[in-house]
């Protein structure tokens, strides 16, 4: 009885020495190490993470029976964990960046520092470009033309462009036609909207790792949700066999678009809050005047 009481004594000392910034620290720390087991789990590092927890228990083993060269050797190979876990988690690591970039917190604290919104000037570039891939992508999806088309965001994708060749030409819907003409030099490429422009044509993306992806998607497709899981692109995609267009945004597709509804979620997914209200408007009334100059509803 005295022995439990010593030890709840000793609990209770513990806790009084305990202050708020003890809290937060610990608070911080478990945050960090579940986000960790939450980043891994399901990939490829939950096979390498079981691996060096292997690699720690034969640690213990050797260190616990004495086994001098084994023990040494491991202890070499924990000195240089940091360097081997860079290389190894490399591409787990650059991931949990871009979603930390990605965020509201990250994109208003480099906000604060850098260029906010966009100027009258970009946004109407921005959106005749929506209403201008929106009319390709109707003819594409009426003719059956396979197109891919990539709306850079906050992300740069200048790697990506360095794939293809650039272009930096005004957007039109006959300029994309010649793009994506099956017989032309970058039609099996994708095709980077950056800033209202068609920056480059023929860029090769990463296909998906996603093995829950359905199997009668194409390369196209794939590629698509490749991209939206590394950066936060909207991808258009305009599929060969259905003529069916869909959208890849942050690792998910969703189809069946007409031309309206299309320009819709591109402005809602590339228009800043403070700009969509007038950009919406003004671009719906451009397409009435369009289609009452051509006599069409």
């Amino acid at each position: 009885m005295e022995v439990i009481l010593q030890l709840l004594n000793d609990i209770l000392a513990v806790f009084r020495t305990i202050q708020f910034k003890d809290i937060v620290d610990i608070i911080a720390i478990t945050f960090i190490i579940f986000s960790l087991f939450k980043l891994v789990r399901e990939t490829r590092a939950e096979q390498l993470l079981k691996g060096v927890v292997v690699l720690l228990a034969v640690y213990l083993i050797s260190t616990v029976f004495g086994l001098t060269m084994m023990s040494s050797l491991m202890r070499l190979l924990f000195e240089f964990s940091v360097l081997i876990i860079a290389i190894i988690f490399q591409p787990e690591i650059r991931k949990a960046l871009e979603r930390i970039g990605q965020t509201n917190f990250g994109r208003r604290y480099f906000r604060f520092f850098f260029k906010s919104g966009k100027t009258d000037e970009e946004v109407e570039a921005l959106r005749r470009a929506i209403v201008t891939v929106s009319d390709a992508a109707t003819i594409f999806s009426s003719s059956k033309t396979g197109a891919l088309i990539v709306f850079e965001r906050n992300v740069k994708l200048s790697d990506i462009a360095d794939t293809g060749t650039v272009l930096d030409s005004k957007p039109s819907v006959a300029l994309l036609g010649n793009i994506f003409f099956n017989k032309a030099p970058l039609h099996d490429g994708a095709t980077i909207i950056r800033d209202g422009r068609v920056y480059a044509s023929g860029c090769i993306l990463p296909l998906t790792n996603n093995k829950g992806v359905d199997i009668n998607l194409g390369t196209r497709h794939r590629a698509a949700l490749g991209l939206s899981e590394v950066s936060d692109a909207a991808v258009l995609i305009v599929s060969e066999e259905t003529g069916n267009i869909s959208i890849a945004i942050n690792g998910y597709l969703t189809r069946d678009y007409t031309r309206e509804t299309l320009i819709e979620k591109l402005e809602d997914l590339l228009i800043d809050d403070n700009t969509r209200v007038y950009v919406k408007n003004t671009s719906k009334f451009s397409l009435k005047r369009k289609e009452n100059k051509d006599g069409r509803k």
